[in-house]
């Protein structure tokens, strides 16, 4: 069984993976253009990108935009693969983000924590970059596809439906978290339905699923799209290649991590979020407040006063290598990964992975081919 593209809007992409958008510096051009240039889609995270800017400090929205700017531009030096950006409803500087990705040919706009009601108002009626709204629900889904249908006449080019197994911010309840109920295999469906609802109410071509949130194998990937969705997300597996954005020592924070390693702790924005434990994690647990000032005012519902600590400082203190006195955030199976590999090593390990879930025709196939499969594909516009 040969692995199938993946469609969105007038986008064919080669394999039918996207690479999740990780915040504050760990999927960047690196990552993104390297999933791209593998045929997948390659995301860069617009959250804390302008890290490493001068006025990050002192003027973090423009260090921010211009940040985006400047790795939206690298990646597509890069590659001709689909290069997407990751933008959180929550961020202060949501639109301006969104111009940015405008301006710089964005492939697609990724875009969840938060329901991005007003996404197609801020791109109006450009043809890309594609939008593609997060849900953790069929509800939320509905309420996205029936508000776009109606204020702007369209509807989204592609649903991400990410389940609790997922990395970072959780869109669920704490106790929805283990809750069989709101496992990614039972919200898929949901989602399914109401893209289905939705395009068959406006006559357009169906709405593209992708499943997210715990996706790690090959196997997975067959699961998936035998259940109906058109693709997968999946950050945590590209944290351990070469080209990811972020220091070894977050790398080799995932090789290092047990099973009861990974944690959920509570975010300074209300959320639920999913950590390997180390001792910033264990005194956050045991109610040490971290005094700090808020030079970033990044995320909408942050109160630096009551918050026991700066997710931005924590999250950019990991990534830049100090793993133990910063936040690594991580998805539920971070700790299955044993090893770093190159994007194109672990590309075709997902699809050898697929093939031989398949069955034995699929092998056959493959076997046949000779060296395998074609790892570097291009992109076309059907």
């Amino acid at each position: 069984m040969t692995l199938p593209s993946l469609t969105i809007g007038d986008l064919t992409v080669p394999l039918p993976i996207v690479q999740g958008g990780m915040g504050i510096g760990v999927s960047l051009s690196g990552l993104a253009s390297a999933v791209a240039d593998q045929g997948g889609v390659g995301v860069i995270a617009a959250a804390g990108i302008g890290w490493n800017e001068p006025d990050f400090n002192s003027d973090p929205m423009a260090a921010n935009s211009r940040a985006l700017a400047k790795h939206i531009r690298e990646a597509k030096r890069r590659t001709n693969g689909v290069v997407g950006v990751n933008i959180m409803v929550a961020m202060t500087n949501y639109a301006e983000l969104v111009q940015t990705c405008l301006e710089e040919g964005a492939d697609i706009i990724f875009s969840g924590a938060g329901l991005p009601l007003s996404l197609p108002k801020l791109v109006g009626d450009r043809p890309s970059p594609k939008l593609a709204p997060i849900v953790s629900s069929g509800r939320a889904a509905k309420v996205i596809c029936k508000k776009w249908l109606s204020r702007y006449n369209r509807l989204p080019d592609a649903l991400v439906v990410e389940g609790p197994k997922a990395g970072g911010h959780l869109g669920f309840k704490p106790e929805q978290i283990e809750d069989p109920a709101f496992a990614l295999e039972c919200i898929v469906p949901d989602v399914l339905a109401e893209a289905a609802v939705f395009s068959d109410k406006a006559g357009s071509s169906p709405i593209p699923v992708i499943a997210a949130g715990g996706v790690y194998t090959g196997a997975d990937l067959l699961k998936y799209l035998k259940m109906g969705a058109s693709g997968v997300q999946m950050g945590t597996r590209f944290v351990a290649t070469h080209e990811c954005d972020a220091a070894l020592e977050f790398k080799q924070a995932y090789i290092k991590a047990k099973r009861e390693d990974i944690a959920i702790i509570k975010s300074p924005v209300g959320m639920p979020g999913r950590a390997v434990r180390n001792s910033f994690v264990d005194d956050m647990e045991h109610g040490d407040k971290v005094p700090f000032s808020c030079p970033y005012q990044c995320i909408h519902g942050c109160t630096p006063g009551e918050s026991p600590f700066c997710i931005t400082i924590a999250l950019l203190k990991a990534r830049r290598g100090s793993v133990k006195t910063g936040l690594v955030f991580a998805g539920q199976n971070a700790y299955r990964i044993d090893r770093i590999l190159s994007v194109e090593e672990l590309v075709r390990t997902l699809v050898l992975e697929y093939e031989a879930a398949a069955g034995p025709v699929a092998g056959a196939a493959a076997s046949s081919a000779g060296d395998g499969p074609a790892l570097h594909r291009e992109v076309r516009v059907v």
